[in-house]
């Protein structure tokens, strides 16, 4: 079965950098294409980013481009996120995503990234 386990949230100071990741397992992780998703207290859930399966290509968020940045490991089946001169707009908590089989999208429990002023 899918599984997706984020690690890594903290808080954090405005400025301040963080790398969160999401360790894959029950799947051929090099098959699937990864995402970052962040919902913030009382909005929708919102891409972060998405990075190909074989890691050579990534896209994010117009709004994110330039500070974050997604990779991935797949000796370690795990995706990251690194987040620079983060903000307090970036407060959420942060989700790795895939989409399996049939259209069934697989997400982990979260991890909170909390940036403070």
């Amino acid at each position: 079965q899918f599984r997706l386990v984020e690690s890594g949230g903290d808080s954090v100071q405005t400025g301040g950098s963080l790398r969160v990741s999401c360790s894959a397992s029950g799947f051929t992780f090099s098959n699937y294409r990864m995402r970052w998703y962040r919902q913030a207290p009382g909005k929708e859930r919102e891409l972060v980013a998405a990075i190909s399966s074989d890691g050579a290509r990534a896209n994010y968020a117009d709004s994110l481009k330039g500070r974050f940045t997604i990779s991935r490991d797949n000796a370690k089946n795990t995706v990251y996120l690194q987040m620079n001169s983060l903000a307090p707009e970036d407060t959420a908590v942060y989700y790795c995503n895939t989409i399996g089989p049939s259209g069934n999208a697989y997400w982990g429990q979260g991890t909170q990234v909390t940036v403070s002023s």
